[in-house]
């Protein structure tokens, strides 16, 4: 991989959106919006509403959760 790969490479938890729109069928901005409608809640409340209400596993609940807070933080 050169240099120009490395930077176009998407890194951090959206590296994961692509396979959570895949398994989940439904796109990332879906994902998101549910968990900004909660953003009351702590970070693994989050994740853990992701998982008991929609089934999603633990890692890509948790990168959608990171992704929206570090979001909200910048």
């Amino acid at each position: 991989m050169n240099a120009a790969d490395k930077a176009e490479k998407v890194q951090g938890p959206a590296s994961y959106f692509p396979s959570i729109e895949k398994k989940y069928g439904q796109p990332i901005a879906h994902w998101i919006a549910l968990v900004e409608a909660r953003i009351p809640l702590r970070h693994m409340e989050l994740v853990q509403v992701l998982k008991t209400e929609y089934q999603m596993g633990h890692g890509h609940a948790n990168a959608i959760v990171a992704h929206v807070l570090a979001q909200k933080k910048s």
